[in-house]
């Protein structure tokens, strides 16, 4: 695992030219939400921006150790591309929309993907779009009864272009993931559990408190345990088994002679012992 050699960061209250993206920061955890209701969270140039700056800070940030990302107005997760700005790129040509849509798009999926820490959806309202392909890319998900799931782009005339058409059909399955992308179907919050896209479904006031909940199950362990897993995890589903293994060798080789792993041993030992009732793992 390489660590970053950027200085620690302060995280702002909000991001963007115009504050799309606010953040708080409690405990050891850091809510980002997307913050504009009144395009249903839709997601500008800014706010994809915004997003990746947030996320640099929280990587760098010695207080953050989980990340949940939700939407404001509680309307909306995200609807997605902002429609407009995106029909402007296409109008200027391929070359355009390429750069400022796909690439861009593709950036901030792959960098949650990737994200050292974890990850989690907080899905209230709609997720469509863009929105669902951030709730594929997120390490873990949890969704309010009455959210609702779309791969709307078919409706556009095209294909999903922020990771869709690769991260859907691993996730939930390659004909199921193909339902999903070919028809722009709605699927309610229990069908995406049971697909497999979320981890669970609470009722909707009650949406980030869960997310905060499963943070903490993971955030007792220690972070560089934590980040071995998510990194052997994201790296080794895109690749053949073998090479995925040997990700797995590499992230406990570099744990040997950590005090990540010192610790944990040195506990498991004790409570085993009798000495102590802590039921922890690591």
């Amino acid at each position: 695992m390489s660590k970053s050699n950027r200085k620690p960061q302060t995280l702002a209250a909000s991001y963007g030219p115009n504050a799309e993206l606010l953040a708080e920061v409690s405990d050891d955890l850091a809510v980002f939400r997307l913050n504009r209701p009144a395009k249903l969270n839709a997601l500008s140039y800014a706010l994809v921006d915004a997003l990746l700056q947030a996320l640099g800070d929280a990587e760098t940030s010695d207080t953050v150790r989980a990340v949940i990302l939700t939407g404001s107005g509680g309307r909306a997760f995200s609807a997605g591309a902002d429609i407009a700005e995106f029909s402007g790129s296409v109008e200027r040509g391929r070359a355009h929309a390429v750069r400022d849509f796909v690439r861009r798009g593709q950036s901030l999926t792959a960098r949650i993907e990737g994200f050292p820490k974890p990850v989690i959806a907080a899905v209230g309202g709609l997720a469509y779009g863009g929105g669902c392909e951030i709730t594929e890319a997120a390490h873990l998900a949890v969704a309010g009864r009455s959210a609702v799931f779309s791969k709307s782009e078919i409706l556009l005339g095209m294909p999903p272009t922020f990771g869709g058409t690769q991260r859907l059909p691993r996730t939930i399955g390659r004909k199921r993931g193909l339902e999903w992308l070919l028809t722009g179907d709605v699927y309610s919050a229990a069908q995406a559990h049971e697909a497999g896209l979320v981890n669970a479904v609470v009722e909707d006031d009650g949406v980030l408190d869960a997310a905060r909940a499963l943070a903490g199950r993971i955030t007792r362990h220690h972070g560089d345990a934590v980040a071995a897993v998510l990194s052997s995890v994201s790296r080794g589903l895109n690749v053949a088994i073998d090479e995925g293994l040997q990700i797995e060798r590499q992230e406990f080789a570099a744990l040997v002679g950590s005090a990540c792993l010192d610790e944990g041993l040195a506990r498991w030992l004790h409570r085993r012992s009798g000495n102590d009732t802590d039921d922890r793992d690591g």
